[in-house]
């Protein structure tokens, strides 16, 4: 190519963009293009109406080929190629040599970006970069002389297998958490530099308090040293950002603005500052894609007691028509602008309510800074987001159906494919994903598939990779957790098979992870319950045979947002929040086996009312959304009680039930098969109290 072409490429490109009326010029469609590809492949090529709206096919072939252009040359330094080129112990001095350079004797890069989100663009992968590990839950702290990751159970196994322990120490998150290390790791004196942005308050208190008692001191930094010496970290993501219609919302922007705002001013509340993107998403009926598997506009947003609300958004990202969605009342300002925004209410003299479990400390700093009264408390849209309208739910349920139905299809294709040998992890994936982008209202998966056979199965978020995949063998257990987004709802569920002969140990784990899956689906319980109160349930049969796992047994979903919401969950964790009706909160006790497999039966349920005859209290119950059958090759019926029996025949003649009519005739034949009651329950009677006994 000579000099000219690039040049007269460049030439043509603008003028295909002011014949189509086009705000850009060459230099900012990359810039924005740079920003497109710095947000998830899975938004598709949506963005070209971020360009031009209507699109002209030969300007729509430009900027395909100019993207195209850019992605060869794009590196946002993740890849092993990029971990070739730049390696870890690099990574690593390069970041102490800016400690220095700063006099920092230490720094603490959590997994995390400026909205503490689980999931976090390629710009806010500053752990990942710096260790390779890519959990979505961790921690660094990094000395000059010592530096140590810390992580959940479960994700010790992957840290083991992603982080270079001769840089690292590996500690648990939960049982020697970063102040206590910094306690003894810190020399008196020494300065412990964090990221406000990146942190909660109470994050910070936490390391304020070790540092103190170490002696040392706690010191913000202005930005991030990570990003000074992470040269080809993305650009921050821009994709469209879309009206989320109100046939699927079930309410109208207006409508949630003015509820909240309501409950502003009976507060005494001037104004809410809004950190968390899902509940921008959820207050404004809008959605994007900046972050992976979860259609969530990164922005801020200020909700006032007059129900008008500042968005605070590159408007970039800003599809044709997105102003007249969000009407007159919805003001959208850059991003720079909210710390001025925090400057003026601090100046109306009106509190300021702020969530401290969510926000960042940055913007407690900046208020403090400005004499604000700050109002500490939730959220405001969490409870009304976690709480599902009619709307909402009548979409969970369909968008389950469809889901269903394509599980069950891929779980018949697996009965017949899998006992052949040769399929591998990946293969299932992609066989999975197919399935589902067929169905109606399809938008991306919910998150990364896992799929792990045999021993990978024990690794509780595993990722296949090419390095990583095993097979699926005979006399192996195969794990699969997965979920998609659709417009209607979003799903999440488990499902752990049998491939070939499973042993007596595998089908008295599984009955026992089975046991506790139902127990809680069967749970009745006063109105004022919280998930903590449920946890116990779910472990019962495991703990009675000196077993348990190490993560929480539900995680609250969102309605097309989400895949893991609170303030609701199921977990030994204490939590204040009782479940109230309307949340959808998941079901998945497991059992894992180092070195061996894993088990994990996982479906969504609806907290509902339910009606207990002659009863005295307000009662409350579990309605299950899921619909896929669960291997009945693993169970041992002879372990089941009665009851037990009597929920898992009426469920899976609901799966069967609901299901025939969305498969075609094979899978409908295997469905029928594998969903069939359990035979014997009689003569399972007179063995019941002597299983009991051994249970």
């Amino acid at each position: 190519m000579t000099k000219s072409e690039p040049a007269a490429g460049r030439q043509h490109l603008a003028a295909l963009l002011r014949a189509a009326g086009s705000v850009y010029d060459p230099p900012g469609l990359e810039a924005l293009l740079r920003g497109v590809l710095g947000a998830p492949a899975e938004m598709g090529g949506g963005w070209h109406r971020l360009v031009a709206d209507p699109m002209p096919p030969p300007l729509a072939a430009a900027l395909d080929n100019f993207y195209a252009e850019l992605r060869a040359a794009y590196s946002d330094g993740l890849s092993d190629a990029d971990f070739a080129r730049l390696p870890r112990p690099a990574r690593l001095a390069g970041l102490r040599a800016e400690l220095v350079e700063r006099g920092l004797d230490g720094f603490v890069v959590p997994r995390s970006d400026e909205h503490q989100g689980e999931y976090v663009p390629p710009r806010g992968q500053r752990l990942a970069w710096l260790t390779g590990f890519t959990g979505s839950a961790g921690v660094a702290v990094v000395l000059r002389q010592r530096a140590a990751l810390f992580v959940d159970g479960r994700y010790t196994l992957q840290a083991a297998q992603q982080v270079d322990g001769g840089l690292f120490e590996i500690h648990h998150l939960i049982e020697e958490p970063p102040p206590r290390w910094l306690v003894t790791a810190l020399k008196r004196g020494e300065v412990l530099g964090y990221d406000p942005w990146l942190h909660t308050p109470q994050d910070v208190e936490r390391l304020r308090m070790a540092a103190d008692k170490a002696g040392a001191v706690l010191r913000a930094v202005e930005s991030n040293p990570v990003d000074r010496v992470w040269t080809d970290q993305p650009a921050a993501p821009l994709a469209p950002v879309v009206a989320h219609p109100e046939v699927f919302a079930g309410e109208s922007a207006q409508s949630k603005r003015e509820r909240l705002a309501r409950a502003l001013a009976e507060d005494g509340t001037q104004a809410a500052v809004l950190t968390m993107p899902e509940s921008v998403a959820w207050l404004l009926n809008i959605r994007g894609g900046d972050v992976p598997h979860t259609p969530l506009p990164l922005s801020f947003a200020i909700l006032r007691a007059d129900a008008s609300v500042a968005l605070f958004i590159d408007r970039r990202k800003l599809t044709p028509g997105l102003d007249r969605h969000l009407g007159n009342a919805v003001t959208v300002q850059p991003p720079e602008e909210l710390g001025p925004a925090l400057d003026a209410l601090a100046a109306a003299g009106g509190p300021v309510r702020v969530d401290p479990a969510t926000a960042a400390s940055w913007i407690f700093d900046r208020l403090e800074r400005a004499g604000a009264v700050i109002h500490r408390a939730a959220d405001p849209c969490l409870l009304p987001k976690a709480c599902k309208n009619p709307f909402e739910i009548a979409g969970t349920r369909a968008a389950h159906r469809r889901d269903g139905a394509a599980l069950t299809r891929f779980l018949a294709w697996l009965a017949q494919v899998a006992p052949q040998g040769g399929l591998g992890e990946i293969a299932a994936i992609d066989r999975l994903e197919a399935l589902r982008r067929e169905g109606e209202h399809f938008r991306d998966l919910s998150f990364p598939t896992i799929s792990g056979a045999g021993s990978n199965g024990a690794i509780v978020h595993y990722r296949a990779t090419a390095q990583s995949e095993k097979r699926l063998e005979p006399g192996t257990l195969y794990l699969l957790d997965s979920g998609a987004q659709y417009l209607d709802g979003t799903t999440d569920v488990t499902r752990t098979v049998a491939i070939g002969e499973p042993t007596a140990e595998m089908r008295d784990r599984f009955t026992r992870v089975l046991k506790g899956h139902i127990a809680l689906a069967l749970a009745r319980f006063p109105r004022g319950t919280t998930g903590t109160q449920l946890d116990a349930l779910a472990r019962r049969s495991l703990w009675r045979k000196g077993l348990d796992y190490d993560h929480g047994t539900g995680h609250g979903v969102g309605s097309y947002l989400g895949g893991h919401e609170g303030p609701q969950r199921i977990s030994k964790a204490p939590n204040s929040q009782p479940l109230l009706p309307g949340m959808i909160v998941s079901n998945e006790p497991g059992y894992y086996k180092t070195g061996a497999y894993g088990i994990r039966i996982e479906n969504l349920v609806l907290v509902q009312p339910v009606v207990a005859e002659g009863g005295e209290r307000e009662m409350l119950g579990f309605e299950t959304l899921t619909l896929a059958p669960i291997d009945r090759n693993l169970i041992e019926p002879s372990m089941l009680d009665d009851e037990e029996i009597e929920w898992l025949d009426a469920y899976h003649a609901r799966v069967r039930e609901e299901l025939t009519p969305l498969v075609d005739a094979d899978t409908a034949r295997w469905l029928a098969e594998v969903t069939r009651p359990l035979a014997g329950r009689r003569q399972r009677r007179a063995g019941q109290h002597e299983t009991r006994s051994a249970a």
